[in-house]
């Protein structure tokens, strides 16, 4: 079933969710680190409740804190190494205690909800995909960034995270993309479209014209409203729109650009004048609001889905005031349980007519492994260990830090 000419349903009203474990936050990570990105979390500590952990040089926070006032109340844990912005991929294996790892490893403890890091975008996928690991049934992950859309902000996905797709990839793309919209816009079954340069079904190329039939044709949860083009990117017609990871990528950046080149010229033009100035003057609140609102920082960065886990990456040149979005961003996804919710989404689709490629290999549950070391022999789970904080509360102590040489995390097994 399509989504054409059916208005999206609104979300039921859900169960108040669980206030969610703190927000593991790379301290090491960005153009101004740590400086800004301490700042920025201690923003959303006190101005929006959010419980964060910083992960890094423990020294160095604790100077960053003392500046702010907030020595021994927000919790630390000590980072030997930091990912260069400079690193691509390989750093999640030459660095296996680095910040990034340590956050994840915090995570699969459960002792912290999310991840936030401005670092390198290649270093943190593919530390995040080592340590976290992709989701049963999820063929790749993607980076999902917001679109400054009106009425409600639109969801595009993939933005560089896995360059060369399949068509069913592309369907996993429009699953992990409906859980994250539902969240975000608390619309039962938002819209999603196809981005390619034309509306028609038969449309570009062999991967998207393949992908428009499975999204079509399937009975699969997923509300596909059709092919989009670039020029919807901005109209708000649907609520997530679904390429390849190259393609997202030069969108995103082509836009972004173009956002700025706008707004050099409307301020060149406010102040070319006299009149022009006190026009400017007469509209400045309503200038305001739309630069908020076309504003990266206030979107808090891409969201890389399809993992045991939240990461959000922002951007790498990012101040204090996009830590804290993205800050808020991951409280607000884990508050809203977004990695069982993409299981479920995924979990529609392999029930469907798509089940046989979403199953084996592909999905990253091989039968067979590559290595004997590989393999895990099923065994009953362990039993909780006793230092495990309970759903909702506080792993660490609130008017604490933790000391690196007690508390700090074992380094991940390299794999």
């Amino acid at each position: 079933m399509t989504g054409k000419g059916e208005p999206p349903r609104t979300a039921a009203r859900r169960p108040a969710a669980v206030r969610p474990l703190p927000i593991a936050v790379d301290t090491m990570g960005g153009d101004h680190a740590p400086g800004e990105v301490i700042a920025g979390a201690v923003e959303a500590v006190r101005e929006h409740g959010v419980r964060v952990v910083l992960v890094g040089r423990a020294p160095l926070i604790r100077r960053e804190l003392d500046r702010h006032g907030t020595v021994g109340q927000i919790p630390i844990v000590h980072a030997d190494e930091a990912l260069d912005m400079g690193e691509g991929a390989l750093a999640s294996r030459r660095k296996p205690r680095s910040s990034v790892a340590i956050a994840c490893h915090l995570i699969k403890q459960g002792r912290a909800s999310a991840l936030v890091s401005a670092g390198s975008t290649a270093g943190v996928v593919a530390t995040s995909r080592l340590r976290l690991k992709g989701q049963q049934g999820v063929m790749r992950p993607a980076i999902a960034v917001t679109l400054p859309t009106r009425p409600r902000p639109t969801i595009l996905l993939d933005a560089g995270a896995t360059v060369d797709v399949k068509p069913e990839g592309l369907v996993q793309f429009a699953a992990l993309g409906t859980a994250y919209a539902q969240i975000l816009t608390d619309l039962e079954r938002p819209r999603v479209g196809l981005l390619t340069i034309g509306s028609e079904p038969g449309k570009g190329d062999k991967v998207t014209k393949r992908a428009h039939e499975l999204l079509a044709g399937g009975s699969h949860g997923i509300e596909f409203a059709g092919n989009v083009e670039g020029h919807d990117l901005l109209s708000g017609a649907v609520e997530v729109i679904v390429t390849d990871g190259f393609t997202g990528n030069v969108a995103l950046k082509t836009m972004e650009g173009a956002i700025r080149t706008a707004f050099s010229e409307i301020r060149t033009a406010m102040t070319s004048s006299p009149p022009a100035r006190m026009g400017a003057l007469l509209q400045r609140r309503r200038l305001q609001e739309l630069r908020d609102r076309l504003d990266p920082d206030s979107y808090g960065g891409g969201v890389l889905l399809g993992l045991n886990g939240t990461v959000v990456i922002a951007h790498g040149a990012s101040h204090a005031r996009a830590i804290t979005s993205a800050c808020e961003l991951a409280h607000r996804l884990a508050a809203g349980r977004i990695v069982e919710r993409i299981r479920e989404q995924v979990a529609a689709t392999r029930t469907s007519r798509f089940g046989r490629w979403t199953h084996g290999e592909r999905d990253g549950a091989d039968k067979t492994p590559d290595k004997p070391s590989d393999r895990t022999p099923d065994k009953p789970a362990a039993p909780p260990a006793a230092d495990t904080p309970r759903e909702g509360e506080p792993p660490w102590p609130l008017n604490g830090d933790t000391s690196p040489e007690r508390s700090e995390p074992r380094p991940p097994r390299t794999e």
